[in-house]
C-alpha cells in the first residue's frame, strides 16, 4: 500500500505554518490559520488518533479562529469624533469628507476600519478624547478657539485632528499629507495638546 499522500499531507503543516508567520492582513492570517488546524486534524485523523482530530477540528481550528475573528474585528477600529454638523455636509469635495478620504485611505492600508463618532459640541469631542471614547478628533477651527484666526482666514488647514494614542499618531504624521489638517498628540492626562 502506498502511504505518500501521509508526507504530502504531512508536509502541508509547515508550509501553512511558514505562510501564517508571514502574513501581514490579520485577516489572511486568521484564513490560514483556519487552514492548518484543519490540515493539523486531518494529519492526526489519518494517523489514527480519532480523539485528537476532533479535538484540534472543535477547539484548535473552529473556537480559536471564531475567538480570534472577533478579537481581530473589534480591535482594528480607528473611531474618529467628529461634530454632527459636519456629518450634515452634502459637499464631498469639502475639506472635511477629503480629510476623511484620506484617513480611510491610511485606515486601509494598516487594515484599520474607521468609524465616525458624532459630538453635539467641542467640549464633549474632546472630552470624549480624554476620556478614551475616540482615538481621534477632527474639529474645524472656527469651532475651536479663536487663536488660530489668521490661519482660518488664510484658508489654510480649517480642521485640527488630535489623537491620543501615540502608535497612531506616529501612522498619521508619516502618512496624512493633507494640507486640511494640523495634527497633535493629546495624552489622557493633559487638557493641552502636545507637539
Amino acid at each position: 500500500m502506498n502511504d505518500s499522500y501521509i508526507y504530502v499531507i504531512v508536509a502541508l503543516l509547515p508550509l501553512a505554518a511558514v505562510m501564517l508567520t508571514v502574513q501581514v492582513n490579520p485577516y489572511n492570517a486568521l484564513v490560514i490559520r483556519g487552514i492548518l488546524g484543519g490540515v493539523a486534524a486531518l494529519v492526526y485523523a489519518v494517523l489514527g488518533a480519532a480523539d485528537v482530530a476532533l479535538t484540534e477540528a472543535l477547539v484548535g481550528t473552529m473556537l480559536t479562529t471564531t475567538l480570534y475573528a472577533v478579537a481581530v474585528r473589534s480591535s482594528l477600529v480607528m473611531q474618529i469624533g467628529v461634530l454632527k454638523d459636519e456629518l450634515g455636509e452634502t459637499d464631498d469635495r469639502s475639506p472635511f469628507f477629503q480629510l476623511i478620504a484620506d484617513l480611510q485611505t491610511i485606515g486601509s492600508k494598516y487594515h484599520l476600519r474607521l468609524e465616525l463618532l458624532p459630538y453635539p459640541n467641542p467640549q464633549s469631542l474632546h472630552r470624549a478624547l480624554i476620556e478614551k471614547e475616540v482615538h481621534v478628533t477632527c474639529i474645524e477651527r472656527s469651532h475651536e478657539d479663536e487663536h488660530d484666526s489668521a490661519e482660518i482666514e488664510s484658508g489654510r488647514q480649517p480642521y485640527h485632528t488630535a489623537v491620543r494614542i501615540h502608535r497612531l499618531y506616529d501612522i498619521l504624521q508619516t502618512e496624512l499629507a493633507s494640507p486640511a489638517t494640523t495634527l497633535t498628540y493629546v495624552t489622557a492626562t493633559d487638557s493641552g495638546e502636545k507637539h
